[in-house]
């Protein structure tokens, strides 16, 4: 991990106290935007840990296991302390936290948090300017009751019923579930936006307020074109495999030693690849000049890129395109730990592994800023980790919280 230069500046969120409650990948995702950017996020955990702590993949040499490669990813930059929220005094420990901090995010189903006696309105009675934020599967009643409000979700429940999955696949009758799982880290990104929002008109108000966001909401939203092309056409879209129902051409491709993106939304991109691929006369033809007519035909424009493309390597493609139109080779692991783009953006990080002589390697900060570069600072917390110091800053003028466990771990 890149030490930041003497006399840099801290992050462009340095100062914003974040209280997590957040558990598996939506809400931790969400409270790692918040961190990499310098947030002081603690995460609060049951005296038990975060189960997903027990999650792999782990180190080989690992012997204690504190964690593993899926909650170091989501939880880096964070610190820790363990309180029992379902006694008496863990709770009167986490208005303590509450009073002085800036923002609150949780995930748990509707109404935990309100049965914990921990609900919004409990929390902004303590701190007016608190803002509350919590993802769930269909969002919260206080912002419009879903009659699905009582449903458990995941990411594959968000993929499938905010309508990824509907558009997504090899044909119009086998849907498929995205790779990574962006029905918890859509809605984990808008809601970090969302958070800062809030946060922007406590800072002008002093008012602090309830932020919410449902999984199937930001998946719908992110699959914003089913809405237009629904109400402006009549359409009802379905899985189109590797090709784009307005565009051509604009997916994969198949290349000698794997695959390959071509993408040529204008008609420049069409004439440049046409000339690479030493077929010049196919630029101009009017049956696939223009995008609207090569949609049209579509089969021949995929058929005559592919002849070409599948007898190349993607190194000798890269070559012919690179530069020239919209390209990229379809890459695995392998190749991205490999790629001198990925080091040069610094977009995968080492971190310390307690437990291991060995060093992990999880993803990097994307967003690239000239004065207050976010970063991974810290490898994940152990449980309780950072409890004497968390107690220190936020009850100096107040009663010490009381210690709810006692961890006998070591780094």
């Amino acid at each position: 991990m890149n030490t930041p230069p003497e006399g840099s500046l801290p992050g462009a969120l340095a100062g914003l106290k974040v209280i997590d409650l957040t558990v598996m990948l939506a809400g931790p995702f969400c409270t790692m935007l918040l961190a990499d950017q310098g947030a002081d996020v603690i995460k609060v955990e049951p005296p038990e840990g975060d189960s997903t702590r027990n999650v792999g993949p782990f180190m080989p040499d690992d012997g204690l296991r504190a964690f593993g490669g899926y909650f170091q990813s989501v939880n880096r930059n964070k610190r820790s302390i363990a309180l029992d929220l379902k006694s008496e005094a863990g709770r009167a420990d986490f208005l303590k936290l509450v009073a002085g901090a800036d923002v609150v995010v949780e995930n748990f189903r509707t109404g935990v948090m309100d049965r914990l006696g921990l609900g919004y309105e409990t929390l902004a009675a303590v701190n007016p300017r608190l803002v509350y934020a919590c993802l769930r599967g269909f969002g919260d009643p206080r912002t419009g009751a879903s009659p699905y409000v009582d449903w458990p979700a995941y990411d594959v429940v968000a993929q499938a019923m905010g309508g990824v999955m509907g558009i997504t696949g090899p044909a119009p009758d086998q849907p498929l579930k995205v790779g990574p799982g962006i029905g918890d880290t859509v809605p984990a990104t808008m809601l970090a936006f969302g958070i800062l929002a809030a946060v922007r008109h406590a800072d002008r108000t002093g008012k602090g307020q309830f932020v919410d966001i449902a999984m199937y909401d930001a998946i719908l939203a992110l699959c914003e074109r089913i809405a237009f092309q629904h109400s402006y056409a009549g359409v009802v879209p379905h899985p189109e495999g590797n090709g784009h129902p307005l565009l051509c051409p604009f997916g994969l491709f198949r290349a000698a030693d794997g695959w390959v993106s071509i993408a040529c939304p204008q008609d420049r991109f069409w004439r440049d690849l046409c000339t690479a691929m030493d077929r010049p006369e196919l630029g101009t033809d009017p049956r696939y000049a223009l995008n609207n007519d090569r949609v049209v035909h579509r089969t021949e424009v995929i058929e005559a890129v592919t002849a070409w493309t599948s007898t190349r390597s993607k190194a000798e493609l890269g070559a012919a395109l690179g530069g020239l139109v919209p390209f990229g080779p379809v890459n695995d692991a392998t190749d991205i730990f490999a790629d001198p783009h990925v080091a040069v953006r610094e977009m995968l990080q080492p971190v310390d592994h307690p437990g291991s002589a060995r060093r992990g390697m999880i993803a990097g900060v994307p967003l690239r800023m000239t004065l207050t570069q976010g970063r991974v600072r810290a490898r994940a917390p152990l449980l309780d980790e950072h409890a004497d110091d968390i107690r220190a800053e936020f009850t100096r003028a107040a009663p010490s919280l009381q210690k709810t466990s006692n961890q006998d771990q070591t780094q």
